[in-house]
């Protein structure tokens, strides 16, 4: 499908989700007429008796909200979740295609959301900002959404419920359980062990969805498929691997009617989203009139890849922009290792020269030249390209994005979980470099980014933020080894054995020395134009 064969959105419907088909940079919009800033007297809280009032601002639900049956159960309701799939379940309705997939969020961590958002009837509110311009829209396909630990038989009833036919997760990586060597899940901790004592009252997602899945059988009811929308290479087969995993802590039969009946079709997932600040909320407030608890700001683009597999009937979603392939595998390593390598490399080396958000390190010439040639030299050449995807143009549509002052997105952000980007999106680029070897300076040097970031300090001496479930003994490694990465590749949860790749721990260490003795910015300028980086 070109761009120029992209499905128009009605008049009605309002362009604040461009859903587009992989590997298909958007046009920037053009600019909707800004409203003007509305007095503090006609700003009204979202709900549906409110959706008239506000339909003179930005675009709101056009159909029938009562009319949608709740059809898939979402697992971890973030800023991610509701500027991507939930627009995809959206245009549906908007666009009049179907009705028949509403969705229901389900949290297992924090009431926040469900605080936020029941108070509006699960509306919220997305911003779509480019650097030429914003459209807003409000978003009414969630139908509901429940905090497990308030009501576990509630949430289990919802997903007994023969109209749930598909169950998504967005559970962040290390959510999966799963041992980094072997694969197979990791059932030592004290949540699963409770959950295997206590199938009526879970815990754990895993919880959740077995004794789910385990009372349809019982009944002659179908299993719903479970789709990830996390950022792993075959995340199909990870959510597979976990919930058959913990199945087979319960019951042999039941894990293998489970891996028998139940699609865990992969999928790529990308649409940028930073974190909604306070002032956010506020500024979304005053241009469009509108007291949102939580609203959403994220970018014009937005992909979405699944693989054809589904179990009891798939939503039409490639009617508005998603595409449904055989196999997603291409297309995971095209983002994860463009992409969310990418937002790695500039996280950790753009923290320490002093930068604090993806834009303000692209519009540094040394960096934006870095990424550039790390995606161009060292990444794209071991890539077996996707169907239908031109990967030069995938890639300047990345820099674009990144570079994209209207959304300014947190290097704080970036930096976080690195224990567990790491050995997902950039690590595999490096081993296969290493293995085949072909350049690998540049990943080299991002990886030194990431273990000088550890330390806690940039380059002037300010602190530095740590957001990871290894924090403490990962920071102890890379504060007692200094420049010497050694102590840190032994942590084998993250390096597995690629530092016993002949030559590697040599490397990872010049390349510290170097930023140890010239700082971030001075040592990405030197490396990016090694003549080693060409080539070979």
């Amino acid at each position: 499908m070109t761009q120029a064969e992209l499905l128009p959105l009605p008049a009605t419907a309002g362009p604040a989700a461009t859903v587009l088909p992989p590997g298909v940079a958007p046009t920037a919009p053009q600019a909707a007429p800004a409203p003007n800033v509305v007095a503090a007297a006609e700003v009204l809280p979202l709900s549906d008796a409110t959706l008239p009032h506000h339909g003179g601002q930005l675009e709101v639900p056009t159909y029938d909200r009562s009319a949608l049956t709740p059809a898939v159960v979402h697992f971890s309701v973030g800023g991610f979740h509701r500027a991507h799939q939930l627009l995809y379940f959206d245009e549906l309705a908007e666009r009049r295609i179907s009705t028949d997939w509403g969705v229901v969020g389900v949290g297992l961590r924090s009431r926040t959301m469900k605080d936020a958002l029941a108070p509006q009837d699960h509306l919220y509110t997305v911003v779509e900002r480019s650097p030429d311009g914003e459209r807003a829209r409000v978003v009414g396909v969630m139908v509901g959404y429940h905090f497990a630990p308030d009501d576990p038989t509630a949430v289990l009833d919802l997903l007994t419920d023969a109209r749930t036919r598909m169950v998504s997760l967005t559970i962040t990586d290390s959510g999966y359980r799963l041992d980094a060597r072997t694969g197979l899940f990791d059932s030592d901790d004290p949540d699963i062990r409770w959950d295997v004592r206590e199938p009526s009252r879970p815990r754990t997602v895993f919880g959740f969805i077995v004794e789910a899945l385990d009372r349809r059988r019982r009944a002659g009811i179908p299993p719903f498929s479970v789709v990830s929308c996390d950022n792993m290479h075959r995340n199909g087969q990870a959510a597979r691997a976990a919930v058959v995993g913990f199945a087979r802590l319960r019951d042999e039969v039941l894990a293998r009617w489970i891996s028998d009946r139940v699609a865990f079709p992969s999928s790529m997932v990308d649409r940028i989203t930073p974190h909604t600040s306070p002032e956010e909320r506020e500024a979304v407030a005053q241009r469009y009139g509108v007291d949102d608890r939580w609203p959403v700001i994220t970018e014009p683009f937005s992909q979405w890849v699944i693989e054809d597999t589904f179990c009891d009937g798939r939503p039409p979603l490639d009617e508005v922009g998603v595409r449904f392939v055989p196999d997603v595998g291409r297309y995971e390593l095209m983002k994860t290792r463009l992409l969310n390598a990418s937002h790695c490399a500039l996280g950790y080396l753009g923290s320490l020269a002093g930068h604090t958000s993806l834009d303000q390190v692209m519009a540094d010439p040394v960096f934006a030249a870095y990424v550039t040639r790390l995606m161009d030299v060292e990444v794209t050449p071991l890539l077996p390209p996707p169907g239908g995807i031109d990967l030069a143009d995938y890639k300047r549509s990345l820099l674009q994005r990144f570079a994209n002052p209207a959304i300014a997105d947190g290097l704080a952000r970036l930096c976080r979980r690195g224990s567990t980007k790491l050995p997902h999106h950039l690590l595999p680029s490096l081993r296969q470099a290493l293995e085949e070897d072909r350049p690998h300076e540049l990943l080299t040097l991002a990886v030194a980014g990431w273990v000088r970031y550890l330390r806690g300090t940039d380059d002037a001496g300010r602190p530095l933020p740590l957001e990871d479930a290894l924090g403490d003994r990962l920071r102890a490694l890379a504060r007692s080894g200094g420049t010497d990465p050694r102590p840190l590749l032994g942590e084998t949860s993250v390096f597995g054995d690629l530092g016993d790749l002949p030559g590697f721990a040599d490397e990872l260490e010049q390349a510290l020395v170097a930023l140890e003795r010239d700082g971030a910015r001075a040592t990405v300028a030197t490396r990016s134009l090694l003549p080693t980086a060409l080539p070979r």
